[in-house]
């Protein structure tokens, strides 16, 4: 197998690579909090679409999603850590060609 051997999603399912600075966090008094801390509440992470099935309806690749990062699938490629979720698993998308559905929420 080639090193650059394209990648091709099939059905509805998305291929992410998670935001870099998912991973930890400041509290507002500026205390670092480690990604591994546990929290009461499950934690929705943001990450950026890199390849998208051909039924994926709502997501393109480019666009950043909202989805819950417990329970899905990672994956390496070269190295580079991504996930794999159905699109069905996806709360928000944010893009500019979402800005004209009138949310009244801005990223």
């Amino acid at each position: 197998m080639s090193e650059k051997t394209p990648i091709k999603m099939l059905h509805d399912r998305v291929l992410v690579e998670l935001d870099k600075e998912a991973g930890e966090r400041r509290s507002s008094g500026g205390i670092v909090i480690p990604a591994t801390a546990a929290m009461g509440a499950r934690r929705l992470a943001w990450a950026k679409v890199v390849a998208v099935g051909p039924q994926a309806r709502a997501v393109q690749a480019g666009d950043r999603v909202l989805f819950d990062a417990d329970d899905k699938a990672e994956v390496e490629v070269h190295g580079e850590l991504y996930v794999v979720m159905r699109e069905r698993d996806v709360h928000a998308v944010a893009a500019e060609r979402v800005g004209d559905a009138a949310t009244g929420l801005y990223l």
